[in-house]
């Protein structure tokens, strides 16, 4: 069997070191003049995909960003961490403000059949949103066996087995190839970019493509009614005995 055709998702999100501001009308985050980068577990499906083509599994690694003509910097980093080929699914205004899950999933789905991808690798949630649905939704819309909270890779003939992180411990389970995939934190450590690989990336291809072109339709499923800070925490105070806590725990109702 030839090595592996793998499809990434790359989404980009406002750093994780940015300390993120509501805007004044509350419909959503300030994004104007912010940090942005790849969605950190999206960077580790990424090396995994690499890790794999370096030890043989995978071809090719095709990665793929639904957003803004500024989602083409996320793609080059992409390009030079070790991906072959980049798909730039072109959403730009007010459609990529509401663009959802589900049609992410259809679009990473539709480029799974046209690509004849054999494992699609996305992070397990972005962290802008922490929906934690794409993946399950792609297995859903393809009708492919998933491996979600992936701490551990391994292809076996055609199947790949994988252990999960669960509420309860580790999960092992087996998956029959083609699939879907979600990586934890756990799952490895990326690397960055080196100087020749940016230089090189470069000189890779992007496709531009729009959802239109692959027949998704993007219109929002829900609306967002308000994004407001969570409130502030309060001051907690000291307490000199048990007769006094419970005092104090009656006085705000909880006993």
């Amino acid at each position: 069997m030839s090595g592996l055709r793998v499809l990434v998702g790359c989404k980009r999100v406002i750093d994780y070191a940015v300390k993120v501001r509501v805007r004044p009308d509350k419909t959503g985050v300030v994004t104007e003049g912010v940090k942005h980068s790849m969605n950190p577990f999206d960077e580790i499906a990424l090396e995994e995909a690499v890790r794999l083509k370096e030890k043989s599994v995978a071809s090719e690694i095709v990665v793929v960003s639904c957003g803004p003509k500024q989602c083409q910097e996320t793609l080059r980093t992409a390009l030079a961490v070790g991906a072959d080929r980049a798909i730039h699914v072109t959403v730009e205004g007010e459609e990529y403000e509401q663009l959802q899950p589900l049609a992410v999933a259809k679009i990473i789905a539709k480029l799974a059949q046209q690509e004849k991808t054999d494992l699609v690798i996305l992070g397990k949630q972005a962290i802008d949103d922490d929906s934690a649905q794409t993946g399950q939704m792609v297995a859903g819309i393809l009708g492919w066996p998933q491996a979600t909270f992936a701490s551990k890779l391994l292809k076996e003939d055609g199947y790949l087995k994988v252990t999960r992180e669960v509420d309860g411990g580790l999960e092992h389970i087996k998956v029959k190839l083609p699939a879907i995939v979600t990586a934890d934190l756990r799952l490895n450590e990326p690397r960055y970019a080196t100087l020749p690989n940016i230089m090189k990336a470069k000189k890779k291809p992007i496709i531009t493509l729009t959802p239109k072109d692959l027949g998704v339709d993007t219109s929002p499923r829900f609306s967002v009614l308000s994004v407001e800070d969570p409130p502030q925490r309060e001051a907690g105070s000291k307490v000199a005995n048990v007769d006094e806590l419970i005092a104090k725990l009656k006085a705000v109702g909880v006993v």
